[in-house]
């Protein structure tokens, strides 16, 4: 309990540091929780309004909606910038809602990418910040980054169990426990459950031409673009599964909502300029694929369709139940266990 009101009272101090610093009457400290494609505020200081809290337990906002995080190209070092309430996007929306006039928002970087945003705003009336304490607000956050870093040691066990150091994404791991979870609540409830399976192409191809870092680089962009696309699905974990495959899990919304993100996404990853696009394979309980009793039966179905996109070199996702070739695919396929099941697609499709 102390070491939470430790880290609650450095939150608090460095927010309103830079409120001070900046002369703004409001600041705010937020997270990118990349496996759920969220921005989560962790304090509010100074002059709230009405429904703000110093210390939010829920306060959260899709990153879909807030792209500008992720920088260009799902890169990692987006610069500080300024945004006025007379402006057209959710953030001077939200600023005229709350009776404000401008704010600076300055991305915390940690770990080598964007780990949050520090946000300082001034009411209606007050000067309209500037583009050099828009980079002076930089400089802020690269302190509070700092900050950062310390407090995040604290979280290494739970991040190397369940998070994957490369792209900040959910890993195998997590996923297994949430779908498993899923299942339950699907034959239980009825809830819709989608697991799109994602393998990137070209990743050998600019390992061996680029080198390894050209490599992860197109993996953390493209990690990215995964997260972006499953904040616009709520209930949604985007995850990297190992190697060049990830895979967004839904929970809740329609088979057909799913889709129509992968198509988006695909789209997106063959303009990175890595890389050559995405083979996307989809398996969903609201789609006709037959019983779903088992995790490992909708993880067999989604890569039974991911394969027959990336044999087909398909630009968009290949659906279990829409493409009558993959449900025959993965019951008929020899099951030779966690390891050789997935090599056991390869020649069939």
């Amino acid at each position: 309990m102390a070491a939470a009101v430790t880290h609650r009272d450095a939150l608090r101090a460095a927010a309103e540091a830079a409120r001070g610093a900046l002369g703004g009457s409001f600041a705010a400290i937020c997270v990118w929780e990349r496996e759920r494609g969220r921005l989560r505020v962790l304090v509010n200081a100074g002059e709230r309004a009405p429904g703000e809290e110093e210390f939010p337990e829920d306060e959260s906002y899709a990153v879909h909606d807030f792209p500008e995080i992720a920088g260009p190209d799902g890169g990692a070092q987006p610069r500080p910038w300024v945004v006025t309430a007379d402006g057209d996007s959710p953030r001077a929306a939200a600023l005229a809602r709350r009776r404000r006039g401008s704010c600076v928002i300055a991305p915390v970087i940690a770990h080598g990418r964007a780990w949050g945003e520090l946000y300082v705003a001034r009411p209606v009336g007050a000067r309209i910040f500037t583009a050099a304490e828009a980079d002076f607000a930089g400089g802020l956050a690269a302190v509070v980054a700092a900050g950062v870093a310390q407090t995040e040691r604290l979280e290494e066990a739970r991040r190397l169990a369940f998070t994957d150091p490369l792209t900040g994404l959910a890993n195998r791991r997590a996923v297994d426990a949430t779908l498993q979870d899923a299942i339950r609540r699907h034959r239980g409830e009825g809830t819709v459950v989608t697991l799109a399976v994602c393998d990137l192409n070209g990743l050998k191809q600019v390992n061996d031409s680029l080198g390894h870092a050209s490599g992860d680089r197109l993996l953390e962009r493209f990690g990215s673009l995964l997260s972006l696309y499953g904040a616009s699905l709520p209930g949604t974990l985007a995850a990297r599964l190992g190697g060049d495959e990830f895979c967004l899990l839904a929970v809740g919304p329609s088979a057909d909502e799913v889709v129509r993100a992968a198509e988006e996404l695909c789209v997106r990853a063959a303009e990175l300029e890595l890389g050559e696009g995405v083979a996307c394979g989809i398996a969903s309980t609201g789609d006709p694929i037959g019983p779903v009793r088992s995790a490992r039966r909708l993880f067999r179905l989604a890569d039974a369709a991911q394969y027959q996109a990336k044999a087909a070199r398909a630009a968009k996702p290949v659906v279990a139940g829409r493409d009558e070739k993959v449900v025959h695919l993965a019951d008929t396929a020899p099951d030779y266990g966690e390891d050789g099941e997935r090599r056991s697609f390869r020649g069939r499709c």
